[in-house]
């Protein structure tokens, strides 16, 4: 309609990622100061052989989140590239590694580069192909390697800097961000999921395999390039288990998220359960409701955040045989809500972490559903 904002999709690398881009902070701003000063950033640097990064992974001493970046892989040439590098001898830029108190170490910054190095050594996934400088390498794997380029490759020495255990987990996500500047920054989840401990992952990956959040979200974030999925997920879990005022007490959205990341580790298993079948029911009754209008604006718009927060949240909050017979009332009543209230279009488009905002568009949900039910 004319005069309607252009709802922009995000992309990556030149491919949609079905999401709407979201502005999250807008003209608000999370209030200063933040809730950490510059001594509690503390940062040591530590050098490792190729040799040593290699044994420890194999031993689980540094964990490369198996399931992180699985829909965004390199191609074996840009693999060939790295190993050529190292054997030309190449210095590599630095990692960035956070420590668990258990003395693990978990890799933020870096990810793809271990991989490959790792497969390279051990799985002998891939042979090198299109060398630039040692052509004859071609079609080799490390086994094929001799001794004098073996050895050159395990004492390959690499910088690595170490975020210590102690450090706040909004401390580290922040540090993350800002060093977060290559060809494909990571997203905010992304940064989140290298950070987080398994069962965290693994709470937020059971979701995203539901049928019904396939189903509900029209595949759009099927093995999603950027976990724009687990992200969606992990806010539904955040603002379920929340209240406004939980909110209010943090610096940013992303800062909440982070928070309740944490927070999902230590969860009884009864409660993950729960989470996943509560969330299962949103996304049904989510799908009944608005079928393919569904956490969107307009019928073949990108999936809005925002939206998905509040109704995977609101529609499970009442019995499901209700919603059911007032799912037309209560699709209705959302189409209005975004053709005719400015200030809810503003709370699912500008500034959407403002805990204004969020307030707002949740009361503005619970009153549909109130009305439709009546």
């Amino acid at each position: 309609m004319p005069g309607e904002p252009v709802i922009k999709q995000e992309y990556v690398d030149n491919q949609g990622t079905g999401v709407e881009v979201e502005d999250v902070e807008g003209e608000w701003a999370p209030d200063e100061p933040r809730p950490w000063d510059p001594d509690q950033i503390r940062i040591h640097t530590k050098t490792f052989s190729l040799r040593q990064i290699v044994d420890m992974i194999d031993d689980k001493d540094i964990d490369l989140a198996p399931d992180f970046q699985r829909y965004y892989v390199w191609k074996d040439r840009q693999k060939s590239s790295l190993i050529e590098s190292i054997l030309l001898g190449i210095p590599l830029p630095s990692f960035y590694f956070t420590e668990e108190s258990d003395a693990r170490m978990q890799v933020v910054d870096g990810v793809q580069r271990l991989t490959t190095i790792h497969s390279f050594v051990r799985k002998d996934v891939f042979r090198l192909r299109d060398l630039e400088y040692l052509d004859g390498l071609n079609g080799k794997g490390f086994a094929d390697l001799d001794a004098p380029m073996k050895r050159r490759f395990h004492n390959t020495q690499i910088l690595a800097h170490v975020i210590d255990p102690q450090t706040p987990t909004a401390v580290k996500f922040d540090v993350f961000k800002r060093i977060n500047t290559g060809g494909a920054p990571l997203s905010a989840q992304e940064i989140r999921h290298c950070m987080s401990g398994p069962r965290a992952r693994a709470l937020l990956r059971r979701c995203t395999e539901l049928k019904s959040f396939y189903v509900a979200t029209l595949g759009s974030l099927h093995n999603h390039i950027r976990m724009a999925d687990q992200e969606v997920v992990l806010r539904h879990i955040a603002f379920s288990r929340s209240t406004i005022d939980e909110y209010r007490k943090h610096p940013s959205l992303d800062a909440f998220l982070s928070s309740v990341t944490d927070g999902i580790e230590k969860w009884k298993d009864a409660d993950h359960d729960e989470i996943v079948d509560t969330f299962d029911r949103a996304m049904v009754l989510a799908h009944e409701v608005f079928s393919a209008l569904a956490f969107r604006k307009r019928k073949g718009t990108p999936l809005n955040r925002a939206l998905f927060d509040v109704w995977s949240v609101v529609l499970v909050e009442q019995d499901a045989s209700e919603v059911l017979n007032a799912k037309d009332r209560i699709a209705d009543g959302s189409q209005a809500a975004l053709d005719h209230d400015a200030e809810f279009g503003r709370a699912v488009t500008q500034a959407t972490g403002d805990p204004n905002r969020v307030a707002y568009r949740f009361e503005k949900a619970r009153q549909i559903v109130a009305e439709a039910l009546r």
